[in-house]
């Protein structure tokens, strides 16, 4: 193996006696963002149940945004395999004008609206780059997985996306060596919420989703995060597919938590990506009618917002008063942010498919123990998440009577000195990421003992 094709952790110990899975992902530490948690989260608490991960991802990979302290969270034990790609963001990023994490971007969230540079780039980016923009990594992490396949005992393949294009590498190690290979989908392929939206020719979106076939068809299993996206599958390609939700890490949260320090206003946070199709049109009228009664709220947008739903705000007179923006956060930091806010905020896109919908940072804001309010399908998972764990509600896009209901419920609760609870730690538990590692562990053994691995 050619030092200047991979860089190799070097593993402590001898760890023969352990069956191998080989996690093949893009987006691994440094990346940061909501994409890194799951196989971080799995590759940490495998070994803990009698399985050793050996990671292969990019090396410097396009990533929206970084996170090194995530880095400590890796064994130091732990195999990984980093290999070169082409990364055509540069290019992209040199014609459209903006920085390398601003172009590396997805889900049509940017801090500027379009010009016409973006809308040409984004059509070559949908029909020239099938199935995403993460392409250029495929027959690197493809020759590298040959090599690491010849060399260890690896007794299956896990691979995880977006980008789906990781599938592929999958796919062709999977044929190439014949191992089990167990497909990831924490987000949709064809049925991603905002598919509809990428300006793509009739040939493109013939040729993604005859390459989404093929993969839901050849892996040896598909995981998705919830239950309404393998219904989904379940209805387009008759097969089973198993589910593993998304969740939160225990040593990330105290327990129990301890209550917000008291502010002049009660302090409600948003944290992830605030795309348009997410933007909630009923809350910044619900903010404004609500300072007209003399009730005051705060809100805190952190991480990705979209420069049309700046735009908006800005032309509501709610920006920099009632909302504030922030960038991007450590996961530790947006941990605490959670923790020390009196209520958190999720948003669920209103596109085709909403009700399958569950972000990864709903766990996190189940186990900060903070009343959750979402905007979105009332009979959607993420509404049937928070109401079995006891966490939250979800009003409905158009409640605009029942939106300003909760928040003014929330907020005499929260002046009285009484607030609304969330999530109890015992109903977050059932998503604690070690325990969800033991679920994988349990599919792997299943699938070694049907494929006679």
């Amino acid at each position: 193996m050619a030092s200047s094709a991979l860089l190799i952790r070097v593993i402590a110990g001898d760890m023969a006696a352990r069956p191998l899975a080989l996690f093949i992902t893009y987006y691994f530490p440094p990346s940061g963002g909501p994409g890194v948690q799951r196989v971080l989260k799995f590759v940490k608490y495998l070994p803990e149940f009698g399985w050793e991960p050996v990671v292969l991802t990019v090396r410097q990979g396009a990533y929206p945004s970084r996170d090194p302290s995530l880095e400590g969270e890796l064994g130091a034990g732990l195999r990984i395999y980093r290999t070169p790609s082409w990364d055509q963001f540069a290019l992209y990023a040199r014609w459209t004008g903006k920085r390398p994490d601003e172009a590396a971007t997805v889900g049509f969230a940017s801090t500027k609206p379009p010009d016409w540079r973006e809308r040409w780039a984004r059509w070559i980016r949908a029909n020239c780059f099938l199935p995403d923009a993460r392409l250029g990594w495929v027959p690197f992490a493809i020759r590298a997985g040959r090599q690491i396949l010849r060399q260890l005992p690896v007794r299956v393949l896990v691979t995880s996306g977006p980008p789906h294009s990781t599938h592929l590498i999958g796919r062709a190690l999977h044929r190439r060596f014949h191992l089990p290979w167990v497909a990831d989908f924490r987000d949709p392929w064809t049925g991603i919420d905002y598919y509809a939206e990428l300006p793509m020719s009739r040939w493109a979106r013939r040729l993604d989703a005859a390459l989404e076939r093929a993969v839901l068809r050849e892996a040896s299993a598909v995981v998705t995060v919830g239950p309404s996206m393998a219904r989904h599958l379940q209805e387009r390609y008759s097969r089973f597919y198993h589910v593993i939700p998304n969740g939160f890490d225990e040593s990330d949260f105290p327990s129990p938590a301890a209550d917000p320090e008291p502010g002049s206003a009660f302090r409600l946070l948003y944290v992830g990506t605030l795309n348009p199709a997410r933007n909630p049109e009923i809350l910044w009228e619900a903010l404004r009618r609500l300072r007209a009664e003399g009730i005051r709220l705060e809100l805190e947008l952190v991480g990705l917002i979209d420069g049309l739903v700046r735009e908006r705000l800005a032309q509501l007179g709610l920006l920099g008063d009632l909302v504030r923006v922030r960038a991007y956060v450590p996961h530790e930091e947006a941990v605490r942010l959670m923790c020390g806010a009196d209520g958190l905020l999720l948003l669920i896109n209103r596109s085709p498919g909403a009700e399958g919908i569950l972000t990864g940072k709903i766990y996190e804001y189940l186990a900060s123990g903070r009343p959750v309010l979402g905007i979105g399908p009332p009979e959607g998972d993420a509404a049937l998440v928070l109401r079995q764990s006891g966490a939250g509600v979800m009003v409905h896009w158009d409640d605009l009577e029942g939106l300003i209901d909760h928040l003014r419920a929330f907020y005499e609760a929260w002046r009285s000195g009484r607030p609304i609870r969330g999530a109890s730690r015992e109903a977050a538990l059932r998503y604690s990421r070690r325990m969800l590692a033991g679920e994988l562990v349990l599919l792997l053994d299943s699938v070694l003992q049907r494929c006679g691995s």
